[in-house]
Order: C-alpha cells, then sequence, then structure tokens
C-alpha cells in the first residue's frame, strides 16, 4: 500500500494511529518542491515494503493548521514516532534508502523527549 495522503485519506490515517503499536512515518513536503515529487515515488515503494508502518505524505502548505507546532526548514522532512516518543524529527537527504536504514533499527535513532508529536492533531483531522 503506497503511504496515504492527508489530503485524501485523513480518516485511514486516523484510524491506523489510533492503534497504539503502529510506527508513524510521515513526509512533510510541498506540491510545489521538485526534489518532493521526486521522492514521492521512492516513499510510496517505502511504504509498500513496511504495509504494518503508517506512512503519509503530508502538503505542509495545504495543513498548515494542523502543523502549527512543527518547523519545516528544508525537504524532505521526516517524521518517525510511536505513540509513546518521535524517534525522528528533520530533514533527510532525498534519499528513500536512509529512512529504510532508520527503520531498520530504531534502537540507533535519537530519543528526542519533548520533540513535538503530529499524531493528536491527525487524530482529530
Amino acid at each position: 500500500m503506497s503511504a496515504l495522503n492527508l489530503d485524501t485519506d485523513a480518516d485511514r490515517i486516523a484510524e491506523r494511529i489510533a492503534e497504539p503499536d503502529t510506527l508513524f512515518v510521515a513526509c512533510l513536503c510541498a506540491e510545489w518542491c521538485g526534489t518532493c515529487r521526486e521522492y514521492r515515488d521512492g516513499f510510496d515503494q517505502l511504504a509498500d515494503a513496511h504495509p504494518d508502518i503508517c506512512f503519509a505524505w503530508i502538503d505542509i502548505e495545504n495543513h498548515a493548521d494542523l502543523l502549527d507546532d512543527l518547523y519545516v526548514e528544508n525537504f524532505p522532512t521526516i517524521l518517525i514516532e510511536d505513540s509513546v516518543t518521535t524517534h525522528f524529527f528533520g530533514t533527510a537527504l532525498p534519499q528513500v534508502s536512509i529512512v529504510g536504514r532508520m527503520l531498520t533499527d530504531l534502537t540507533a535513532l535519537p530519543n528526542m523527549i519533548g520533540a513535538p508529536k503530529l499524531r493528536p492533531a491527525l487524530a482529530t483531522a
């Protein structure tokens, strides 16, 4: 299953992240960004390879109201969180293999206690 798109799949995203054991991986992007458009196919392929993880494609300009607490400086910005904590939030090189490696070993990621969480805003989208 390709990454869910917040523009069209908000209800499905809310259902998936309501499951406490579901890992959530979001790509925060912008439609006008050529790098984001090129990155999307690989992100969808990564989602296909990990059907147990909720992958979401979020256009930050279409959903600025939900993203007030998040500071997106560059693209692609990746968010990886579970129901307890944010494991990663930041810009990544536009190579899907980087996110793939992060998912392979979450214990290697920094523990970002107190980092902003997107789940609460999406659960009510």
